[in-house]
């Protein structure tokens, strides 16, 4: 049976994040709700997560993560999955959707004007600073979107400029069986399983924006062979 779970776990944990918000909640807690969320959704959707090369991450680190984007729920599956303090870069118009966008901005997630390509650069240079100042982990699909044809894409630089920035490793990730899940243009998320795969980190201490372009490379060949 195929069930509009992301609607209504949205409207429901949209309401708690609102309430929490209200009463005066950290964002810590915030993305607390957004992890039962993400587990509301893949539990009632009886969607089944394998990880791989969970050992390779600190949940007291920092990092920016490199992720393939197939489906709306690999948001969920990456959140339910890796235990440390995400926030994650999302087009403006998703903040003005409501219960959704109530949650993005209360949990300090970071709104990217797509369309004003200087503003961007300093989303970009602020979320570096938000990783040094505050010890968080950012989520990025260097995609740009999800592809239609289900092939991945080239990486723009986005992720390596904010990893170089931070001086955080770039950790890439290759989500595998996600648009199955839930494919593109669909509002219910089908059972099956997910494989949530996790690369090496790789250092960026030393490298300067001029190496993003390779970083980006050697990022997005990890996500080649783990898809593969």
């Amino acid at each position: 049976m195929l069930i509009p779970i992301g609607a209504i776990s949205t409207i429901l944990f949209g309401t708690v994040s609102k309430g929490l918000s209200l009463a005066g909640a950290s964002e810590r807690k915030q993305i607390e709700v957004a992890r039962a969320w993400a587990r509301c959704m893949l539990f009632f959707g009886r969607v089944k997560v394998d990880v791989e090369g969970l050992e390779k991450i600190d949940p007291n680190g920092r990092y920016v993560f490199a992720s393939n984007h197939l489906s709306y729920i690999d948001t969920p599956v990456v959140f339910s999955r890796i235990p440390v303090q995400f926030r994650f870069l999302a087009k403006t118009g998703l903040f003005r959707i409501p219960f959704l966008g109530w949650h993005l901005k209360d949990a300090g997630h970071i709104p990217v004007p797509r369309e004003d390509p200087r503003a961007a650069l300093r989303t970009l240079t602020r979320t570096a600073e938000l990783i040094e100042s505050r010890g968080i982990s950012v989520l990025f699909f260097p995609e740009g979107g999800r592809a239609m044809d289900g092939k991945l894409q080239e990486f723009k630089d986005g992720a390596a400029y904010i990893a170089i920035k931070a001086q955080a490793p770039l950790v890439p990730i290759a989500l595998v069986g996600a648009r199955e899940i839930l494919p593109m243009g669909s509002g219910t998320v089908r059972p099956g399983r997910v494989k949530l795969r996790i690369g090496d980190p790789i250092p960026t201490v030393g490298m300067t924006t001029q190496n993003r372009g390779s970083l980006t490379e050697a990022a997005r060949e990890q996500v080649v062979k783990m898809l593969a």
